[in-house]
């Protein structure tokens, strides 16, 4: 028997991450284990192996019998395999960030780094670094090193790895820095991989900055931690195919553009094609609002309806593996696009407007031309959207053209 071993492993992706690398070939579980029980269970060696997470990656030390260079050098495991009669604790989170930035060829070699967090990732990545040929790396932090409010007096630095929790899911909302106070920074590195795509890397994309996310680190460490369960190499090709596989099990499809662009029908095909359950943000609002949305208009107003359509893109917008039709003015608002990307492969679904309908929708047919309206929304859904796709055609077909360019990017992660 093999598993995790944490306090809370609620949204822990290993249980299905060790099934695929290992075609199934342990019995991989998660195990909540509270701090009082701990050192019985380690004693109990009731288990072949175990991968361990917070908050017990320094407690679990004293009850091995040897550790390996990386383990030393970061004083923290997260592996622990038997070879014999010894226990053996290893730190395979060192082999999945050296794996994830030679992957978006980030190159630490003489850049100065900034990492942010003081905990064990923050170890990690400042034993990584180093090795890699890094002419400093600074570590900011509320307890140690440079304090966060100090952080933009670090003009020079070159390359970030965030290794707090700032971002995390549910707690979507944390940003570590604004990024635009390093002006020669050409990279970042995010170790939360949920929400997939959080704040900070987003900030990083508009500013063209080459940056990835902890995914591909928590499938490459697991791959290494399979290797020393089965004192067996695996194929390094498997760390990509995994990490293709969970990303589009777990990846939201979003589709947004012009009222009676056909979000609705398009979104419940490309449903059924994906394999997804569809929501429809127009729709939830109207179950949970008892009413239509053209009386909800006229009773409350537009503004009581954006917010209360912010509040639903925060919600679905943390959540993983749905198709989502948004409403026509949802991406309008920034904060609204910046949700629904935490998960999302964004698609811009165009159609002719004299094929927009306006019956029941109250923002066209208040809006002085279709035309005009689409001119001021374009900027939105062009800074939101992946990709365009002109509805045009059978719905099957305009479905099966956005899983197709889908998949193709996942080529090219």
């Amino acid at each position: 028997m093999y598993g995790l071993i944490g306090r809370r492993l609620g949204h822990s992706y290993s249980e299905p991450i060790h099934r695929a690398l290992t075609n199934g070939a342990y019995d991989y579980r998660l195990i909540e284990v509270e701090p009082d029980a701990l050192a019985d269970f380690l004693k109990s060696r009731k288990f072949d192996g175990l991968n361990v997470t917070i908050p017990y990656k320094r407690a679990v030390i004293p009850f091995l019998d040897e550790l390996t260079p990386d383990a030393e050098r970061i004083g923290a495991v997260n592996t622990i395999f038997r070879r014999g009669d010894r226990w053996i604790g290893d730190n395979t989170d060192a082999v999945g960030l050296r794996y994830a930035l030679a992957r978006i060829g980030l190159d630490p070699d003489g850049k100065r780094c900034v990492i942010s967090g003081n905990g064990g990732t923050a170890r990690t990545a400042t034993v990584v670094l180093n090795e890699l040929g890094a002419a400093s790396v600074r570590l900011v932090s509320r307890r140690e090193g440079i304090p966060f409010e100090r952080a933009g007096t670090l003009l020079d630095t070159e390359l970030i790895v965030n290794a707090t929790p700032l971002g995390m899911s549910p707690e979507t909302d944390g940003d570590p820095f604004d990024l635009t106070l390093f002006p020669k920074l050409t990279g970042v590195f995010d170790a939360i991989y949920n929400p997939l795509s959080t704040r900070f890397l987003q900030r990083a994309q508009r500013l063209g900055l080459i940056q990835g996310c902890g995914l591909r680190m928590l499938v490459a460490q697991a791959k290494a931690a399979a290797e020393r369960f089965l004192d067996a190499r695996l194929d390094d090709g498997a760390i990509e195919r995994v990490y293709r596989e969970l990303r589009a099990g777990t990846e939201n499809l979003i589709l947004v553009g012009m009222p009676g662009a056909g979000k609705t029908e398009i979104g419940r095909v490309l449903s059924a094609l994906a394999g997804k359950p569809f929501v429809d943000l127009d729709e939830v609002f109207v179950e949970r609002a008892g009413m239509p949305i053209p009386e909800y208009f006229a009773r409350f107003g537009e503004t009581a309806f954006r917010q209360a359509e912010a509040e639903l893109c925060a919600e679905v917008g943390r959540k993983t593996g749905q198709v989502v039709a948004t409403g026509g003015g949802a991406v309008l608002r920034e904060e609204n696009r910046i949700h629904l990307r935490l998960n999302g492969y964004v698609v811009f679904l165009e159609r002719e407007l004299s094929s927009l309908p306006t019956s029941g929708r109250p923002v066209s047919q208040a809006a002085p031309s279709l035309g005009a309206l689409y001119e001021e929304r374009l900027p939105a859904y062009r800074a939101c959207a992946d990709v365009s796709v002109v509805n045009y055609g059978s719905k099957a077909a305009v479905a099966a053209r956005i899983l197709e360019l889908y998949r193709e990017r996942l080529e090219t992660l």
